[in-house]
């Protein structure tokens, strides 16, 4: 088990402050990692107790990563406080519009693009950057993709999220070969759909997130896991 150990690790996830980014925090911290947030609204208070429960370092930033100037200066603020230290990075943070296509304006998808594929992509390279500048032995960039980027989802309207989640499932094994020499390892349903028969909490997903930052998947690089409940195997 000490495979999956991130002490003395430190993390970065975007969109962490709830939901399935909150969760990815949650579990990183479990495995003893120092973990950083950046989002645009107000953590939970259940952020608030990783760090007595867990007896990491934690911290909270309020970033915007579809603004260029935004996403940097998170980066250089928490370069400072961290000392540089970055080890594991989660981009998490999405956001979908549940529009019918023949809607969709070009300023609806531009939201759903400036975040979910552009504001992933470049904190995906600020993370890399500074795993590279730190010399990090552990690096490790986790892409968050979805579902929708396997099949149209039933019961939404989710076009344009479809296509968002689809380009960073297309540009993981791209960016994973370009730096195969820097990093060893890099990677990134509803109740009727599921063959479990519910809908996954966002703990259901924690799991699979510390083992792709953990040295148990060293010899996993530029891959996909599907953790859906079986929503994409009927």
């Amino acid at each position: 088990m000490s495979k999956f150990s991130l002490r003395g690790r430190t993390a970065l996830v975007t969109g962490g402050a709830r939901g399935c980014g909150l969760a990815f925090a949650r579990g990183l911290a479990e495995a003893g990692a120092n973990v950083a947030v950046f989002d645009v609204v107000s953590p939970d208070d259940a952020f608030y107790a990783i760090e007595k429960d867990c007896g990491v370092r934690t911290a909270f930033y309020e970033v915007d990563i579809s603004s260029q100037e935004s996403l940097e200066g998170g980066f250089t603020k928490f370069q400072q406080d961290f000392d540089n230290a970055l080890d594991i990075c989660v981009p998490c943070a999405g956001i979908n519009r549940h529009l019918p296509f023949l809607e969709f304006t070009y300023k609806d998808h531009q939201d759903l693009l400036s975040i979910n594929v552009m504001g992933l992509y470049f904190t995906a390279q600020l993370a890399a950057k500074q795993m590279i500048a730190n010399k990090t032995t552990h690096g490790s960039i986790i892409l968050v993709a979805s579902m929708a980027s396997h099949i149209a989802v039933r019961s939404q309207l989710c076009s344009a999220y479809c296509g968002t989640k689809g380009a960073v499932r297309a540009m993981c094994p791209a960016i994973a070969k370009e730096l195969a020499e820097y990093f060893p390892h890099l990677l990134e349903g509803w109740k009727t759909e599921a063959m479990n028969g519910r809908i996954a909490d966002p703990e259901d997903i924690m799991g699979a997130c510390v083992f792709l930052a953990s040295d148990a998947s060293s010899y996993m690089t530029g891959s996909d896991i599907v953790v859906d409940g079986g929503v994409t195997r009927w």
